[in-house]
């Protein structure tokens, strides 16, 4: 790495200048206004698209900003915002995610449960329902709900406001209920656990996250039926799950 120091302010000045960013900051706000627009226009897919394009050019300028200050920060803050609006037009009924501390409760007070959420179970819905099933109560049941609905009576609800297991801290439900339940050792649980997270609220790149997002769609598509959907998607977070493992 070549290090080069500035004789006084005036260089220190013309240094930044050479490597001022702000202009494609701007040129990024602008894209992403205009997706903004566009949001109720277009296709899931091409949502999706758009925001891994973006996603992609932010890091792309990043790499190269090495004086970055506030016009990097609003174009991060931006991208964040734009999506949390996709998200929350693709999946009304996002949960916000709660501030508080995540307590570990035992397994056994979770058997033989049925567990509430959302109808058209996504990434995080679908991974959470797996975890649940291999490792918490192989016999549980699931109640999917209009998204208006309250929690049946009686029901575990899940990755929804109010819930008993949703957004925390930052993190998806996946990786609370991981936490909670002390699955979280498992360093292939928190490896899907990232993939997840990324895939529900963004953050942190994973490789695989795009071709994820592909297969799950295509299981929605092929199944109508919520507890079919569920049950043609647990082989694939068995595979996730397994490559994990085998990456340690």
């Amino acid at each position: 790495m070549l290090v080069v120091r500035a004789r006084d302010e005036a260089q220190e000045r013309a240094f930044k200048r050479l490597f001022d960013r702000s202009e494609v900051y701007e040129e990024l706000l602008q894209s992403l206004k205009e997706m903004r627009k566009s949001i109720r226009k277009s296709t899931e897919a091409e949502l999706h698209k758009t925001l891994r394009n973006l996603e992609q050019q932010l890091r792309s300028i990043q790499r190269s900003d090495f004086f970055p200050d506030e016009a990097g920060e609003r174009a991060a803050t931006a991208l964040e915002v734009l999506r949390l609006d996709v998200e929350r037009h693709l999946s009304p009924g996002e949960p916000v995610s709660r501030l508080e501390s995540i307590k570990k409760v035992p397994i056994e007070h979770f058997k033989g449960k049925t567990w509430a959420t959302r109808k058209r179970p996504w990434v995080d819905r679908l991974a959470t329902a797996w975890l649940v099933l291999r490792f918490v109560d192989s016999e549980a049941r699931y109640v999917w709900m209009e998204p208006s609905r309250k929690c049946p009576e009686g029901t575990v609800g899940f990755d929804f406001d109010g819930a008993t297991f949703t957004h925390v801290d930052g993190k998806v439900t996946f990786e609370v209920v991981a936490e909670t339940f002390g699955l979280s050792e498992d360093k292939a649980i928190r490896a899907l656990g990232d993939l997840v997270h990324y895939i529900d609220v963004g953050g942190i790149p994973v490789d695989e996250a795009a071709g994820i997002e592909a297969v799950v769609r295509g299981l929605q598509t092929q199944h109508d039926d919520d507890d079919t959907l569920l049950a043609a998607s647990l082989p694939l977070f068995d595979a996730l799950y397994a490559a994990s493992g085998t990456q340690r």
